[in-house]
Order: structure tokens, then sequence, then C-alpha cells
């Protein structure tokens, strides 16, 4: 069976090429190849020796799943939907901005943690993605973009771990990724402009602190165990104070100097006042432990069986001018791609959802509807 180099970061290359007889910097020139250039055939890599090329097609591939569709929203926002294999389907989404270009990527097929407001939780969980499928995304959407975007230069500047998935429930797969997105051979991103987001699986926080530190964004979503018990059944294991120790941990070697909380505002559920204050009187105390902090409220986007609705406009804006006035940094994400189901909260690429495009493909390939493009699979396979 074929190695997929996909699945290596350099260090794992490098290895790699050392069974085959070859030194370092042969390995380095192949992961250029791989990730600076988008090659996928041994055959383009010119300043490789032939015997080596003729030992990679014998021994080794650069492969990833199988593209499904890909959605253009009316503002911009592009998801893919790649298959993954056993019916399972995961999703990333590049988010377009006039400064940069984010993707988000998934690390998982599916979902374990059952947060209330996901979709992807209400889908279950399927299986942790490889080291190679995470990569994919990224090499995928970034040489497709350039193409697409007759461009030359990187069109994907930040990534986030968003997608389906807690990445820290696939820490073995998720480090090795890092690796290749902030390897200057490879994507050369800033361990800024690297976010993962984790639901609070605490000592996994404290592994990443010591191994790959990036940009950390915490699901927090409510100020008090009661209601996150309710809203994220992993705080019934790592409850809010245990999980603001490790971040206040994970400050203190973090490439930025705040941690991001996200908070999902629910109608009725968590967006009052009182929460505000609530999450005011939290904060004070960490911070007096040493932690800073941003927030960021995220508009929820509605999908079938969660029972929850979506905050008002007015009720968000109030509820960040509390936090504010009270001296925390808060932000407002602005809702993108929720015309194609890609927007945060939203993403579920299960068998349903499979169905779901289908139809939409069928009836759409004689042109836009409803502000979506889909494009068959086929034309966009690597």
């Amino acid at each position: 069976m074929k190695v997929n180099l996909l699945d290596y970061d350099l260090e794992g290359l490098v290895a790699f090429c050392q069974q085959l007889g070859e030194k370092r910097f042969r390995a380095t020139q192949l992961f250029r190849w791989i990730h600076h250039h988008g090659a996928a055939d041994f055959g383009q890599m010119t300043n490789l020796a032939k015997s080596l090329r003729e030992k990679l097609a014998e021994s080794a591939c650069i492969q990833g799943p199988k593209v499904v569709s890909r959605h253009e929203s009316a503002d911009g926002t592009v998801k893919w939907l790649f298959d993954v294999g056993a019916g399972d389907v995961i999703e990333t989404v590049f988010i377009p901005e006039t400064d940069r270009g984010t993707l988000c990527i998934s690390s998982q097929a599916g979902c374990a943690v059952g947060c209330r407001f996901c979709s992807t939780g209400h889908q279950g969980f399927s299986r942790n993605l490889t080291t190679g499928e995470i990569v994919f995304q990224l090499w995928f959407a970034e040489h497709f973009l350039r193409q697409h975007l007759l461009r030359n230069d990187r069109v994907i500047s930040n990534v986030v771990m968003m997608g389906m998935g807690e990445p820290l429930q696939n820490y073995a797969h998720l480090v090795p990724a890092l690796r290749v997105m902030l390897d200057d051979h490879g994507y050369g991103l800033s361990r800024r402009r690297v976010t993962v987001s984790t639901s609070g699986f605490v000592p996994m926080i404290d592994r990443l602190a010591k191994d790959c530190p990036v940009a950390l964004a915490v699901s927090l979503h409510a100020p008090q165990d009661a209601l996150r018990d309710y809203l994220v059944p992993l705080n019934k294991k790592h409850p809010i104070d245990e999980l603001l120790q490790a971040c206040t941990r994970y400050q203190a070697v973090a490439p930025r100097d705040f941690i991001t909380f996200e908070y999902c505002m629910l109608n009725g559920v968590n967006d009052q006042p009182e929460h505000a204050r609530q999450l005011i009187a939290l904060m004070q105390v960490h911070a007096a432990r040493g932690l800073s902090c941003k927030f960021n409220l995220i508009p929820f986007n509605p999908f079938p069986g969660s029972g929850l609705k979506q905050s008002g406009m007015p009720q968000i804006t109030a509820f960040a001018k509390i936090l504010m006035d009270a001296g925390i940094v808060t932000t407002i994400r602005k809702t993108r791609g929720d015309d194609i189901d890609a927007a945060c909260g939203q993403l579920a690429g299960d068998v349903q959802d499979r169905t779901s495009v289908d139809r939409r493909m069928a009836t759409q390939r004689q042109g836009m509807l409803g502000g979506i493009k889909v494009v068959v699979a086929k034309e966009f396979n690597a």
C-alpha cells in the first residue's frame, strides 16, 4: 500500500526519505513541491533525481478525499464537500475578506461533543480525520483558489480549526497538520494566524501549549456551570473554572496576548443582561489571575431540530455594549455563507445532507437559484 505524503510534516517526510536512502534536502525539496506548488505528480518535480521520482511513484502518493461539490455564496464564501468514505462527508469553508482569506477546516467526520447549538453535534460522531485529510483541505483549497482567481501569490492567510469536529479530540493527527501549516517550506502561516477552536478539553489544551502553541479560541457560551452543562455537555467533565485556569496557563506561551472566547447568542437562553454581568464578574476573577481575553459574539444559525432561536441584533448589540463598557474587548461575528449552510454551527456533512445536496444540484444545474451556485464535483477533483 502506498504512503500518502500529505500525512507527513517535514520531519516525518525526512524520516520517510531516509528510508529510501535519500538525504534531508531531498525531503525539503519534495515538501516544497507538494505544498508550495501543489504538485501531486512526481513527474512534475523536475529538480528531483529521476531515480527518486521512480522510487516515490512506486511507494508513495499525494491524494485526498474526492470532492462532492463546491458551493459559492452570494457574499463570496465558498464551501466544499469532501467524501471521506463510509457515507461520511466533511466540509471546508473559505471566507474572503479585503485584508485576508480565512479557511475553516474540519478535524473529524461528525463530532462527539454534542453542543446543543451546533448542527454537526446533532449529526453524531463517525471518526477522526487523518493528518493527510486535514492537510488536504488546505492543500486543495489554496491551489484551487490560486487557479480559480488567477493568482500566483498566497490566497489563504488564516486557518481556523473551526469546521466539523473537536480538534483536540483528534490530537495525534492535528499537531502534525498544524506543523505543516506553520512550516516555511509548507504554507508559512504565522502562529497568530492559525487558530484551534476547542470546547474545552483541559488536558489537551495544556499539551498543545507544549507541543505546538497557536492561537486559541474557546467555546464558552455561558457564564456559569449550570447553563454551560446544558449547552456544552463537556462542561460536566471540565467546568468553567478549570477551563479558564487552563486558558491562563496557555496564554503564557500563546502567540497572541489574549484568548478568544466564542459565545453563541441564543434567544432567551444566554443573551440577557444578567448573563453579560455574570460574564464580567467571571472574567474579573480570572483577570486577577492573569487571563486576558476577547469575546466573539456569534449570531446563532438555526437548523432543524435545535429547538433554539437566534437572538435579535438589538439584543446582541446591547449584550456587547455591556461587556465593552466593562472594558472587555468584544466583537460581533459577521455571518457569512448562511445561504449555503456554511456559517458557524451549520456544518453537518452527513448522508442526509448529501442527499439534499444532490437534490439541489439537480435543480440548479440550469443556473443560479437563491444566491447559491453549485458546481458538479468532478470538475474540481485534484
